[in-house]
Order: structure tokens, then sequence, then C-alpha cells
């Protein structure tokens, strides 16, 4: 019986050109690799092969985040001197420039150690710092932290801001994102004022300070959420991104001095170049506080997306509403969304719009509109019916009802309604 031959055995050089094959990748090619990797996963390649064992301590991005740190315990002081280790080890081992530091874990609270870590930061060249405290009281930041003067991108979550008095700015940030951050009325002015190549700022639910004053030549993007009493632009020609939303209904909880000139003129004064605008939570009624111009003085010619959190038993929300309409000749979609909260029972004494309030206001590039969260009322109506008969080129309005109570008479009216627009679609969604 005759046997199969015997493969020959591989010769040592043979195996360990066959074993090295990665390791002879061109070195973009690794640095690609390891840049997709969590850090974890990163470090672990150490084991690939000999080539490979510290090609990790070069990584200029180190991002310690839920994927890069696996805490099984819930014992906190497991937890934080696991995480204190983790990162004291690559820090320890990393040879080279450091351009990205992020710290964000879901069980990180602000321990001292992340003070020494700052510090180590700053005497390198960082650009972009990204600090997420999740759990317990406000970090207070150290003052190493404003000796970095390389940062283009610094983004905040739980902290204290307090800069030393010798501090001169972030001469090259670019984008600043402070999240659930203290600090005072002084420090925040000064700060945008002295970041003067600020591209990107978003600011939410922020303490300490109520007067908005934003120095901002550059800016471009603007995201806004929190309890204030003014906002102010200055020298923001450049603008054209903007979400603002204010959580507090001015209503029932505040006061504001009425003033000579509509808030309505005074917040798209110093926004000429505004394409995108979102109104948010009960900002419109802000909005709406002082006598409101059936048209800005100075129309919005390059916005394009309109997006109004809305009560529609409110007229002065609905006449801004139309102001703001009027004075955007080249909307392009619109989306309105009311406020559940208050349209289920309409006041008895709200006034109704009247023909002469929809009148001059004609939507020759109106394309697509969004309305969601209404219940069929009389003025919600109105509203529809009014955009219908002044679109001619819309294309599809999509519509959703606040519940399935009020769907079917809603929809009924909708299908009453003339179009101007012969290609028009609108489309019902369910609650």
């Amino acid at each position: 019986m005759s046997s199969m031959p015997r493969e020959q055995p591989k010769v040592p050089c043979q195996m360990e050109a066959e074993v090295d094959r990665i390791s002879n990748l061109p070195g973009h090619i690794i640095d690609k690799i390891l840049s997709l990797l969590t850090l974890r996963d990163a470090v672990r390649t150490s084991i690939l092969s000999s080539k490979w064992r510290y090609k990790w301590v070069n990584l200029t991005s180190l991002v310690f985040d839920n994927q890069s740190v696996l805490v099984s315990s819930q014992d906190p002081t497991i937890i934080k001197n696991k995480m204190v280790k983790i990162v004291d080890h690559v820090l320890l081992l990393h040879n080279g420039l450091i351009h990205k530091f992020k710290l964000s874990h879901r069980d990180l609270q602000g321990v001292c150690d992340i003070d020494r870590w700052i510090l180590f930061l700053s005497r390198g060249s960082v650009k972009e710092f990204i600090l997420e405290i999740w759990k317990g009281q406000r970090y207070k930041l150290p003052s190493s932290l404003y000796l970095c003067d390389k940062l283009s991108h610094l983004e905040l979550f739980n902290c204290l801001l307090k800069p030393p008095l010798g501090f001169n700015g972030f001469k090259i940030l670019t984008s600043l994102d402070l999240q659930h951050i203290t600090m005072d009325q002084d420090v925040f002015e000064d700060l945008i004022h002295r970041c003067p190549l600020l591209e990107r700022l978003t600011l939410m639910n922020f303490e300490g300070f109520a007067n908005l004053k934003i120095h901002a030549p550059k800016l471009t993007f603007f995201d806004i959420g929190g309890v204030f009493e003014d906002v102010v632009f200055e020298n923001t020609f450049h603008l054209s991104t903007v979400s603002i939303g204010l959580y507090v209904n001015i209503g029932n909880d505040h006061e504001l001095t009425l003033g000579t000139t509509s808030k309505l003129t005074k917040f798209f004064a110093s926004l000429p170049s505004i394409q995108r605008l979102e109104v948010q939570s009960f900002f419109l009624k802000f909005l709406a506080v002082d006598m409101v111009p059936r048209r800005l003085p100075t129309p919005c010619m390059e916005l394009n997306y309109l997006s109004l959190r809305i009560n529609f038993n409110d007229m002065e929300e609905c006449l801004a509403a139309l102001c703001i309409l009027r004075s955007s000749p080249n909307l392009l979609e619109l989306e309105l969304l009311a406020r559940p909260d208050e349209q289920a029972a309409p006041r008895a004494v709200a006034k109704n719009l009247v023909e002469e309030d929809f009148q001059n206001c004609f939507f020759s590039q109106l394309r697509f509109v969004k309305i969601a969260g209404i219940f069929g009322v009389a003025r919600e109506l109105n509203f529809i019916n009014f955009l219908l008969a002044n679109t001619p080129v819309l294309e599809r309005m999509t519509v959703k009802p606040a519940s399935q109570e009020c769907g079917w008479d809603l929809l009924k009216e909708l299908l009453r309604f003339r179009r101007s627009s012969v290609h028009a679609e609108i489309i019902y969604l369910d609650p």
C-alpha cells in the first residue's frame, strides 16, 4: 500500500518570513490600522510580532473611553485605581507627539490624577483636548490647561472654569464645546473674546452667567441651550448656522424688561449670513416679547433652513414666526414643531390670526415642510392652509399629529385644503 509523500519541513527562515509578513507592511499602512482601532486594541497589537511590540507608542491620538478602558467592577475605588493605572501606563510608555487626548468614561470622576495628566499635556503640543466628567461634582480645571497654547479644539463636560489672571486666551482655538459647566460672567465673555479664530461654539446647561455676549468675528456655527436672560451677538457677521434653545418658559418664570427695539430685530441684526436656524424650546416666545414687526429691517437673504418650536395658541409667537418667514425669501426647508404641553388646552382669551396677518407672505423657493406635534385646532389648520396656498414649488409636506385621537379629523382637513403647487405631496405620519 503506497503512502502519501511527506511534506518537507519548512526551514526556520521560511517560517519566520511567513509569520512576519504583517511586520513588513509599509509604515503608513500600520499607522492607518492603529488609528482605526480603540486604544485598548492598539496596545494589544504588541503581541503580533516583535516589530509590532511598540508601534502603538507613537499614536498621536489617545482616547480613554468605555471601549478603551474596560472595568467590570462596580466598586468606585477599584474603577478609579484601574483607570489611573491604565492612563499612567500609556503616558509613561508613549513616545512622540500627542495631538488628541480624550478622557471620557461613564464611571469617571474628577480625580486629582487628571491634574497630573493635563500638566503633562501642557508641556507638549496637544491640539485637541476632550474631558468629560460623568459623575460627581464639577471638576475644577487646573491652571496648566490654560498653558496649552496649541489647542484647536477644546471640549469640556461637567467642569468649573476659572482661568488664572495672566491668561491671554487660546489664540488658535477654532472649536469650543462647553456642556454642564460653571464659570463667571466676565470669565465667559473674556474667554470668547480671547479666542480670535473661534469658528464653532457649543454651549449647553451652563451656570454662573445669564447674559450671553458673543463677540467672535470668525464664528460660523453656534449651538446653545440653557437658561439665560439675553443673548447679544457682536461682530458675528460670518455666523451661518445657529441652534438656540431657552429652557424656561419666560411667560411663567421670567419677567423680561420691555425694550424700545424688537428682540427679533436685535437678534437678526448681526446675522446677515445666517443659512440654518433652529429655534428650540421657548426661545421663540423670548423673541416675541416686544412689539413684533411685520418684516425685519434687513431680510435674511441666505436663510434656506428654518426650524421653529412654536406654541400655536400664542398669537405673539405666531406673529414672530410670520415675521421671520416674510423676511426669508429664499427659504427651502421649514420645520414647525408644536409644544405639546401647551397645545391641548387653548386659552379662551387668545386672539385668532386674521387674513391680514397672512398677507404679503409668498414662498417662491420653499420645497419641503415638516409639521409635528399638532392637535388639529383652528390656528394650526389655518397655518397649514396658508402654507399650502403660498408655496408654488412645494414638493413635500409631512404632517405628524400629537396623538391618535386627532389624527382622522386632521387627515380629512388636510385633504380638503387647496395647494398652489401641482406637485405637492402631503404625507401623513402616525404619532
